[in-house]
């Protein structure tokens, strides 16, 4: 069931089937590299337009002595099939499917006794709301959110009044491409052959991202909402950002030590409305994703996993 991943020899990949909606073969990957016996693990969820391909997160979180795992969800990276528009989803619930079932295999399958969620972006969106779902289990042992995708990066209107009128539009049309323009700035900041210093491929992680469909727009402000409700999390939660957000359209060199793609505000503003037990670090010059920042902002980021989980996991 576990193969050899693209990723090279120390990496294994096992597609999880998942409930057929219609429209082709659905799947998630699970990637996994391990580490020794040990009984601990951590498992990556990505954002919009990503898949996992960060070796070198994997590296840290082995060196610490967890098993790492990384899951490319439906319609993403290893798990996009022919005729799937990437990252399409209903709502964000629909991933519990298969967030579920790599849970169950960490810890009934392979045997771990910890497991510990590290999502970025949407990612960390779609995890907060599932950590609330299994609040009482015990499943999740911590939860660290790289840059969460809590609010949308615009104006007051676009974020409270305009997902409200669309609703209605995106539940008849939902594949319908919302006429925003999309800017390369923040995949220009990442990849080798521009800007940035990181190699992926861009048939999974296109530069200039992907297509906002309606009806995703419309799951994701649904979930926002929900979050800014206020969850019950019951678990430690870390929550880390960078320290100022790069808005412009076109590129500065501003670009490789801001957020790009949100508004950190919001990120510091609604991890309050997680749960009971959240801790909020800033990691100045990180990017959107700060385990792909520039040398000291990541390492700055790792450093700071590493304190607070050995505070609140041992």
């Amino acid at each position: 069931m576990w193969v050899k991943d693209i990723l090279g020899d120390a990496y294994e990949a096992r597609t999880l089937p998942l409930p057929d909606d219609g429209n082709g073969e659905l799947v998630a990957t699970l990637v996994r590299r391990r580490a020794g016996k040990s009984t601990r693990a951590v498992l990556y969820v990505h954002g919009y337009n990503d898949y996992f391909f960060q070796t070198h997160l994997a590296d840290f979180f082995v060196s610490l002595g967890y098993t790492f795992y990384a899951i490319d969800l439906r319609r993403s990276g290893r798990s996009l099939r022919p005729g799937q528009t990437p990252s399409m989803v209903d709502s964000v619930s629909e991933y519990f499917t298969e967030l579920d079932e790599a849970a169950r295999i960490i810890r009934e399958e392979d045997g771990h006794d910890i497991l510990v969620v590290n999502a970025h972006s949407t990612g960390g969106l779609t995890t907060s709301l599932w950590a609330h779902r299994l609040q009482g289990t015990g499943i999740i042992t911590a939860l660290t959110l790289n840059s969460p995708f809590f609010d949308l990066n615009a104006n007051w209107f676009l974020r409270r009044v305009a997902p409200v009128v669309l609703a209605p539009v995106g539940r008849r049309q939902p594949m319908r491409v919302v006429p925003a323009g999309l800017s390369t700035v923040y995949g220009d900041s990442l990849h080798i052959d521009r800007k940035g210093s990181w190699r992926f491929d861009t048939s999974w992680k296109p530069l200039e991202g992907i297509p906002t469909r309606l009806g995703w727009l419309v799951a994701i402000t649904h979930a926002q909402r929900r979050l800014r409700k206020g969850l019950n999390i019951d678990i430690p939660v870390l929550v880390t950002a960078s320290t100022a957000s790069y808005k412009s359209p076109e590129w500065s060199d501003d670009a490789t030590r801001m957020d790009a793609v949100l508004d950190v505000e919001h990120i510091a503003e609604y991890s309050r409305a997680l749960g009971p037990d959240v801790t909020f670090i800033e990691v100045p010059d990180g990017l959107h994703d700060l385990a792909l920042s520039a040398e000291e902002a990541r390492q700055l980021y790792f450093d700071t996993l590493q304190e607070w989980l050995n505070a609140h996991v041992g």
